[in-house]
This record gives structure tokens, sequence and C-alpha cells, in this order.
């Protein structure tokens, strides 16, 4: 199972991808059933997730909805600390993940966009660099896993902040490498094979460092870090599967 996973991430066009895993995921549910672990997004248990990533993770992929870690924390962190779930919001939803697009498509409260280049599951097929929105539009914007993809990831920041209202919100979750202070990029580097050597994947164009939410700020947000520890109970954590200490910063547009 490592081995196929691996080898997907690694070969596998993310639009196949999509459409493979959702014939996938019936079985997967079905198998790895049992009562250790549970996501708290579709809230089924499992025995064990599966596992997931260039460099596996164990434990990291839930079998039936399809949610990472990072989902399943932002998950809680929307639930616990915002109104995602009780206001009337319009929300745009960038490379919309499967784990997500269903349940917030189904939330009466939400006038929910999903925007994406080549997504089989997107409303709009549009480049970040030029979002074909009004500015504050969107009382909430959710872009995770892009920006490391983008080469000018400073005007895809500046698209992000003017399409969100005045007192919004943004999750925009990036890979981040907490051993360097600062990001590393290098648009030279075009090969895939030595992108992923360098980038941690073969369609990066960079690793983030400590200094993303500077990057953030510059582009206009407010940076709020928000820590695990700070929306989940520890019994809640090791249930869902969460990464011990991992930040989702949280932003707003003043």
């Amino acid at each position: 199972m490592k081995a196929i996973i691996n080898w997907s991430i690694r070969n596998v066009p993310r639009p196949v991808l999509i459409r493979a895993s959702l014939a996938f995921r019936g079985l997967a549910s079905v198998y790895y059933s049992g009562n250790k672990f549970q996501c708290p997004i579709c809230e089924k248990s499992f025995r064990k997730m599966l596992p997931y990533g260039v460099k596996i993770r164990e434990n990291a992929l839930c079998p039936n909805c399809l949610s990472l870690e990072r989902h399943r924390m932002m998950w809680l962190l929307l639930k616990n600390k915002t109104n995602f779930f009780r206001d009337n919001l319009k929300v745009l939803h960038i490379a919309p993940e499967q784990a997500f697009y269903k349940l917030f498509r189904g939330l009466k409260n939400l006038d929910y966009t999903t925007a994406d280049l080549e997504s089989p599951i997107a409303d709009v097929h549009c480049n970040i660099l030029d979002l074909p929105f009004a500015e504050n539009t969107f009382d909430v914007v959710i872009c995770n896993h892009v920006l490391e993809h983008i080469e000018d990831d400073h005007k895809a920041m500046t698209e992000l902040i003017r399409v969100l209202k005045p007192g919004g919100f943004c999750i925009a979750q990036v890979p981040l490498d907490t051993s360097r202070t600062k990001t590393y990029e290098d648009f030279s580097i075009t090969e895939p094979k030595e992108r992923e050597k360098a980038f941690g994947q073969y369609d990066h164009v960079r690793w983030y460092g400590l200094d993303y939410p500077e990057r953030l700020k510059n582009a206009g947000f407010e940076v709020i870090p928000m820590h695990v520890n700070d929306y989940t109970q520890p019994e809640e954590k090791l249930k869902s599967c969460l990464i011990e200490d991992e930040l989702i910063y949280f932003l707003r547009k003043p």
C-alpha cells in the first residue's frame, strides 16, 4: 500500500488522482474500519489510517473522506474557533479538497464557490494570479497547499486579500520547514526530479521557512498563529491523528 501511494503521488496527474480516489475510498473505508481513530470531518472510525506522503507518514490519510492531518486540523479550528458553521458567509475555496467540498456545499449557511486552474471538482477554472472576482467579495477564503506551486506567491497573496472582505478571514496552509529561517526558492530549478530533491515535491517551487508569516504580512494580512493545542483537547488530538506541533496561520484582512 505504501509503495502504491508513493508512486501515485509522484506520477499520476492531480485530476486523474482525484477521480481515481473517489472509487478507492469506499473499499478502504470498509477494510480499515475499527475504533482506535476517528476522523472529525466524516466522523468515521478506523483501526488505522492510511499512510501518505512522498516521505511516508503513518496514520495520515482518512480511508473514508481522504482527509490528511492538515484537513482535520483546519476542520477543528473552523469548528472550535470561528463562526464558519453558524453564520451566513460567502466562501471562496481555491483548490478544493475532497475532504471538504461536498460537506461545505451542503452547509445551508454558506454561499460556497470553488476555484482551481484545472481541478475537475472546481466551479470556476481560473489562475490564482488573476482571480475573476470583485474586490471585497468573500467573508472567507481557503487556499491550502497552493502557494508553494506559484512562482509569484506575493501576487497570489495580494489576490487572496483583494477578494476578501475587510474583517474576513483566510486560511492558506503551506508545507513549512521549521528548520529554515528563510524561505528557499530557486526558479532556475525546473526538472521534476531536481525540484523534488530541492523542495520536497516535483511540482513545488519553494520550501517555506519561518519567514512565511512575514511574507503574508507584506501582502497586507494580519497573521495570527494558531497552535493545534489552542483549539483541540489532548484526547481529540490523538484520536484524530494530528501532528503534534503544527501551526495554522489564521489570516485576517484589516
